[in-house]
């Protein structure tokens, strides 16, 4: 088998090297404007401002005597469209204004064949960090690319390029396992995946419950999922302990590494992109190794629910009734609503720790329904909570960090289609409308009113955008769950 090392070199191998090189090639400018400094009323100034009110981006660029310039300006507003204003929260943050900026002119100056860039970097530091994670997030690409801008910056603060190196770099991690194809990343191998990243880093503890260890704890409906693959099923526990006191918060990732959608299969168009599957472990994944190699003081047990949902001899089927861990039973009306099922019997575990290791709070990431993507497209994430505080704090956070989400509500009047004459509940219904609701619902049956948010991602982008430079796994809750844990977790 080949070295997983192997299928993570292209993310591996591909930082921003910031030196300068002296090698005779085209130089470029990348420069972030102070907030004053275009309203001088000059030709030039009266130009650019011109050219910024028009620009999607607080980006403009042009040709200078010493090579082709990027100006940023985020503090330039563009043209006024109506005295009337959406919710603030949803505007674009500051952070990401200035990411995507920068992110964009990074790739406007890879297609201009620029090798070094000088980069004048913004003297305050939020600025500056959100400048350099937009610089590592431009670079990513899956391919791997021999094509490198070499970065000459104006001024050197090793602390926060090394921070923004490590955001970044967490990022594109899970944009880059959400792009490997599902012959490559199994369950086996996303845990064994897991296992290389973080093991032996201080305060990491891992364990890799198998099939057998599976059917010691009762993950009846993970073991359901995962029956008929010859990969098999299995649950990622990673513990991270920066203190014996300190009180940890459990994130829980979907983690299906494809989704044919079983016996109630997929069409082919519904099944092209269902290696995307298991981008809510990517982005707890993500999170756990940049909390782990930041040495965050917020103490974290990540759990990766991982399976493949195919179709065999042993699949499950419609009518199934299968015992969860947490004693709950469940009667299968679909096998494409398998996410939650997986999520089920984590989320059992996570909330069941006791003593030092019981979680304040709980939150799980998982590309759970097209429902929500039909309701808030594919940028902003469906955010469900059984605690406001909690879902107030997600929410300002995670548009702060420019990861938006939309607090949805936990109609609980819906529960009452989730009925089943033979099981305790079912794990889809016949409506047609709300599935997203009703899929958190279910979720909600398995925290035991443990303080829970429930992020429903789409986990991929359909093109290039902003700081992004193509389409694919696009790390959608890394910046936010960071800014979060960041931030003090707890309400």
């Amino acid at each position: 088998m080949a070295k997983i090392s192997a299928f993570l070199e292209p993310w591996l191998t591909q930082s921003c090297v910031r030196s300068f090189s002296n090698e005779k090639a085209v130089t470029g400018h990348l420069i972030f404007n102070a907030k004053d400094s275009l309203s001088a009323p000059k030709d030039a100034a009266d130009w650019i401002k011109e050219k910024f009110s028009k620009a999607p981006l607080p980006l403009v660029s042009y040709e200078s005597s010493s090579g082709p310039t990027w100006l940023i300006s985020p503090f330039l507003k563009p043209a006024k469209r109506s005295a009337l204003k959406s919710d603030p929260l949803l505007e674009s943050s500051a952070f990401a204004k200035v990411r995507d900026a920068a992110g964009a002119a990074f790739q406007q100056a890879q297609r201009a064949g620029v090798k070094n860039l000088y980069v004048e970097l913004p003297s305050k530091a939020e600025d500056a960090l959100a400048f350099l994670v937009g610089l590592e997030i431009a670079q990513y690409k899956f391919k791997k690319s021999a094509d490198k801008i070499e970065v000459q910056l104006s001024k050197t603060n090793k602390e926060l390029m090394e921070q923004a190196e490590l955001i970044g770099h967490s990022v594109n991690l899970a944009r880059h396992l959400v792009n490997l194809p599902p012959n490559e990343l199994t369950p086996e191998r996303f845990a064994s995946i897991a296992k290389e990243l973080v093991g032996g880093t201080k305060g990491v503890r891992i364990e890799i419950w198998n099939k057998e260890r599976l059917k010691k704890e009762n993950m009846n409906l993970l073991l359901a999922v995962g029956g008929a693959s010859i990969n098999e099923p299995c649950l990622v526990h990673l513990e991270y302990r920066p203190s014996k006191k300190a009180k940890p918060i459990a994130l829980v990732g979907k983690g299906i590494t494809f989704d044919s959608g079983g016996l109630d299969i997929k069409t082919a168009a519904g099944m092209r992109l269902m290696k995307k599957d298991m981008g809510g472990a990517a982005a707890v994944l993500a999170t756990f190794f940049w909390a782990a190699k930041s040495k965050s003081p917020q103490a974290i047990d990540a759990y990766l629910s991982l399976a493949e949902n195919s179709i065999g001899s042993n699949a499950f089927r419609p009518g199934d009734i299968y015992t969860s861990r947490s004693g709950q039973t469940v009667e299968i009306t679909n096998t494409d609503a398998e996410g939650r099922l997986v999520l089920a019997d984590a989320l059992d575990v996570a909330v069941t720790q006791t003593g030092a290791n019981e979680p304040e709070q709980v939150i799980n990431v998982a590309t759970l329904t097209g429902a929500i993507k039909v309701g808030l497209g594919a940028t902003l994430a469906g955010l469900f909570s059984n605690h406001l505080p909690l879902a107030e704090k997600i929410q300002t956070e995670f548009c702060k960090a420019g990861d938006p989400v939309w607090n949805m509500p936990l109609y609980q009047k819906y529960r009452g289609s989730m009925g089943s004459p033979v099981a305790d509940m079912t794990n889809s219904v016949e409506a047609p409308f709300g599935g997203a609701i009703t899929a958190a619902l279910f979720l909600e049956n398995f925290v035991k009113e443990k303080p829970w948010a429930h992020l429903d991602v789409y986990a991929w982008r359909d093109g290039a955008d902003g700081a992004w430079s193509e389409g694919g796994g696009s790390g959608q809750g890394v910046l936010g769950l960071i800014q979060l844990l960041s931030k003090s977790l707890k309400p």
